[in-house]
């Protein structure tokens, strides 16, 4: 008897519908699973047959073939072990055919018979609701995110693999879960009252925080750069829904929602520096999302910049371009969303102390030029904002006091932010080059100090395009409509990159 089972699969964090078809024939007895299937998908054979046992589901010995359509998809994961069970059952006559009809299965069984969590609920409940399916079944620990996106599709929570046949068989069905539950523990945010003095780079995390700039902090080591890096999220804009809802169904592809409904907060990512490629771009056997994605809508912070391997670096260039990050295998593209911030940090020389008062700096010229030699031109240039962050004096200290709270700083950054969303769809730092052209037209004096700091500088054109994105959030935070000279001239203070070291 040959039984059809409806389930899915996620590529990047999208889902596609996958056809489980079950056949039990005479024959040698054996499970046979075909259509591209991975080790784990084929690995649920065993897990199927011994929870089905200890379920009290004795299935007589039988030739059981499984087909997982379409075969050009690779499927990975053990999410298919429930609807495979299912329709082994619904094969050997155990389950009338009719039950499984707008039905959609998901979830991975142990050995006795429980069902355990899988990654990607959120965007296959996405998918179920936009596809009219009218009945999900999930593992209960699955529940809570699903039913953010499932709409009016019916989301039932199974424990166990008798818990579907009672709700297919219509004799105890679990009652419709709600949406109703523990609230989520809120996350502490450092507080930007915490760092003492520092006034300009404060300032500079504000306007980065504004137009959603990428930010690099050059300083000594204990200058406060990481503590900087550690409060942008409490100043930055909340989540829309439609970003929070973006951001968890990557969170749930990565198997990292620990249970919670729906992220809430922007991520902070702070991968070490001896990170890989994989490892911050994604990649790998199972193609899981990196760093950059894990950082969507959010931030990611790497300190001490010029540790990182130079090609890790350079595999940001074209997901800081494109806000998306492509994997190429030889059987299948994915894609994933990469629209983060970047902020990074770095010591100005190797020994750090370089234009230091306090301590004298031991690095050679040709040193300082090969450290920063590093962070290639391109990298360098995609980056809007270099911001130098000096140590201070213990007198210094003592007597900055506590500066702006994030409560203060926040509702600046969330004011320019709609004033740029009133322009268009896409923040300062997203702008397209003619939209750059038609919402930051700089005025003469404008004008000229870009063309002074391009000759001193030998900045690029990306450089320069850079200098007129920061330009426009500079003006927006002060409520101009125009971009003027002085607007110019603070965020041209902002590449000390571009300058010879010395």
């Amino acid at each position: 008897m040959l039984a059809r089972v409806s389930s899915a699969t996620v590529i990047g964090i999208q889902a596609a519908p996958i056809d489980v078809e079950v056949d039990v024939a005479l024959g040698l007895p054996g499970c046979h699973i075909v259509g591209l299937a991975d080790a784990g998908v084929k690995e649920g054979r065993v897990r199927i047959r011994g929870a089905l046992d200890n379920s009290g589901f004795k299935l007589p010995p039988r030739k059981v073939t499984v087909n997982l359509a379409p075969a050009d998809i690779k499927k990975d994961g053990a999410a298919f072990d429930v609807p495979i069970a299912v329709g082994m059952l619904c094969a050997a006559g155990v389950l009338p055919p009719e039950t499984l009809d707008g039905a959609l299965f998901l979830g991975e069984l142990a050995l006795d018979g429980s069902v355990r969590p899988v990654r990607g609920v959120l965007p296959v409940a996405a998918w179920a609701r936009a596809h009219d399916v009218r009945r999900l079944y999930v593992p209960r620990q699955n529940v809570a995110e699903a039913l953010v996106a499932a709409g009016s599709c019916e989301v039932v929570g199974v424990g166990r693999v008798a818990d579907v046949v009672s709700a297919l068989s219509g004799d105890a069905l679990p009652p419709p879960m709600t949406s109703q539950g523990a609230a989520p523990a809120s996350r502490h945010v450092p507080d930007l009252s915490e760092v003492s003095g520092q006034e300009v780079a404060r300032r500079a995390l504000e306007i980065a925080a504004s137009g959603g700039h990428n930010i690099l902090f050059v300083g000594p080591p204990g200058s406060g750069k990481t503590m900087l890096a550690r409060r942008l999220p409490g100043i930055l804009p909340g989540l829309s829904f439609d970003e929070a809802l973006e951001t968890t169904m990557v969170y749930s592809v990565a198997g990292m929602l620990g249970g919670s409904a729906l992220v809430e907060d922007r991520p902070f990512r702070a991968p070490h520096h001896t990170v890989t490629v994989a490892g911050l771009v994604g990649g790998g056997p199972a193609v899981r999302p990196g760093e950059i994605t894990l950082a969507h809508n959010g931030v990611l912070f790497l300190d001490e910049l010029l540790e990182f391997n130079r090609p890790t670096l350079e595999a940001l260039r074209q997901p800081l371009e494109e806000r998306q990050v492509a994997l190429v295998r030889a059987r299948r593209t994915v894609s994933y969303p990469a629209d983060f911030m970047l902020v990074t940090a770095l010591n100005p020389c190797p020994c750090g102390h370089l234009g230091s008062t306090a301590r004298t700096c031991v690095c050679s010229l040709a040193g300082v030029r090969a450290y920063r030699a590093r962070l290639s031109g391109p990298l360098l240039d995609r980056i809007d904002m270099h911001v130098e962050v000096p140590g201070l004096s213990y007198k210094q200290l003592a007597s900055g006091g506590r500066g702006e709270p994030s409560a203060v700083v926040r509702p600046r950054v969330e004011t320019a932010r709609e004033i740029q969303r009133r322009r268009g769809p896409r923040s300062n730092a997203r702008l397209t080059v003619p939209e750059l052209a038609a919402s930051a037209a700089v005025d003469a004096d404008g004008h000229r100090l870009l063309e002074r700091a391009v000759d001193r500088l030998a900045l690029s054109a990306r450089a320069i395009d850079r200098i007129r994105r920061v330009a426009r959030t500079i003006a927006d935070l002060d409520g101009s409509p125009s971009v003027r000279g002085p607007h110019v001239a603070e965020a041209v203070q902002y590449r000390v990159l571009d300058r010879e070291p010395g």
